[in-house]
């Protein structure tokens, strides 16, 4: 995508490419206009920091939906170009359709430093007139740490327009906030925003448990998945063949492999993860590590002094169309992390018949693993609870075959299907406690 493109901010004609507009400002108003349609469809505007590889191919399932019309509003093109990725440590550029099949508009950044990570590094006033001349329904606000999210919000409430908010959170303790005066001060503020909005989205049944913790109605919240493309994992991991890809890891095929696939950080716990398979040294058995991050070289220097140099793969940072041909040529997932909101990597895996084994911080353990039949949890940090499941799973090849077709069966009901139907819902219900508050407002002399 062009420079002038993003500039520009135009809207996209049928999710494919930008149409030509005078001025951001100009294609601010059109794109405003062009919502306005005359169809009883719900019209959600969906406020994104950055694009992100995850979201684009359920924002394409949503536009599907002849319940919804959506627009997804950019504040950053983060993650759409070619740029070094802060968590992989490594330029990365996405090699699966991220702007495609869906109408997004992308809103001017005016910061004066911009940038990800800082709260005005995202600062797009753009948003205040799209969100009062769309005519939406509600506006979903993802995040809330950055100035552009705020100005979402206080337009949506001038405007009169239901806010969503959407969390992964499960936990008051997450790797940044691990004292006790920081969670109950987090617990205070968090508490006050989510109270901003009528409809919180909980990506897991943990959330919904951690949202209603802070003090919010259960009626406020909504369960909507965390969920992938399933259709798509489904059918890439069917074309692979194991044995060749075995083959260019220099594994032999009767071996068993256990994968890691996240950044080499040190909240993914991947340290944790070479000890414990140290420990349970396993016959015939494989590491190997999907990514890349500041802990490459120490782990290599680990995996040295451990003598496991030969049983260990660091194959650095994988691109997404390659990533079935890894989970389905594996055994088993290992996500030790010490902090997880949710784990999409668990859903990716599932999906191509691989059980998953997760650290009881990972969110996708209340939905997805559930331990002896799908997977396995363990106390995060706990390297010889992860070194028992090791030495339990690995030898038995009947378990592991039963863990992953059980795996793979639960992903039939975690789907963008069900995602799509709770976002509806949710939007019906935002409407609805919208309406019902306003009532209840006393009437002005």
């Amino acid at each position: 995508m062009s420079r002038e493109a993003m500039e520009r901010g135009a809207i996209a004609e049928n999710g494919n490419s930008l149409r030509d507009a005078p001025a951001s400002e100009a294609a601010l108003d059109r794109a405003a206009r062009q919502l306005q349609s005359v169809d009883t469809r719900r019209r959600l505007l969906v406020v994104a920091s950055h694009v992100v590889q995850y979201s684009s191919p359920i924002f394409q399932k949503l536009a599907q939906d002849p319940r919804l019309e959506i627009v997804v509003a950019y504040c950053s093109m983060q993650g759409a170009q070619t740029g070094v990725d802060p968590g992989f440590g490594v330029q990365v550029s996405w090699d699966t359709p991220l702007l495609e099949g869906y109408p997004w508009v992308y809103v001017p950044n005016r910061a004066p430093r911009p940038g990800m990570g800082r709260f005005f590094g995202l600062f797009n006033p753009g948003l205040w007139r799209i969100v009062g001349e769309g005519t939406f329904d509600a506006v979903l606000v993802s995040g809330y740490f950055y100035a552009s999210a705020w100005i979402a919000i206080l337009a949506a409430k001038w405007h009169g327009v239901p806010i969503l908010f959407t969390t992964d959170g499960h936990s008051l303790r997450t790797w940044a906030t691990q004292s006790l005066w920081k969670q109950r001060f987090k617990k205070y503020i968090v508490r006050h925003i989510l109270a901003l909005g009528e409809i919180v989205l909980a990506g897991s049944s943990g959330t919904v448990e951690y949202v209603q913790s802070l003090g919010l109605a259960r009626e406020r919240i909504v369960l909507v998945r965390n969920v992938v493309d399933n259709a798509w994992w489904i059918s890439r991991a069917a074309e692979v063949d194991r044995d060749a890809v075995r083959g260019t890891w220099k594994i032999p095929v009767p071996a068993t492999v256990v994968l890691f696939c996240a950044k080499l950080q040190p909240w993914k716990g991947p340290h944790d993860l070479l000890e414990a398979f140290a420990r349970a040294s396993v016959p015939n058995s494989y590491l190997v590590f999907v990514g890349d991050g500041p802990l490459r070289t120490s782990i290599e220097q680990r995996a040295h002094v451990l003598g496991l140099s030969e049983r260990v793969r660091i194959l650095g940072f994988v691109n997404q169309t390659q990533l079935p041909y890894i989970y389905a040529a594996s055994d088993l997932l290992v996500l030790p992390s010490l902090y997880e909101p949710f784990g999409f990597v668990v859903n990716e895996a599932m999906l191509c018949g691989c059980p998953a084994a997760v650290s009881d911080r990972v969110g996708a353990k209340y939905d997805l693993v559930r331990h002896g039949e799908t997977g396995c949890v363990f106390p995060a940090g706990n390297i010889d609870a992860l070194a028992a499941i090791l030495c339990d799973v690995l030898p038995d090849s009947t378990k592991r075959s039963r863990m992953g077709a059980a795996a793979r069966k639960r992903m039939e009901t975690w789907s963008p299907r069900e995602y799509t139907d709770d976002l509806v819902r949710a939007v019906e219900l935002a409407a609805r406690f919208h309406r019902r508050e306003g009532m209840a407002q006393p009437e002005q002399d």
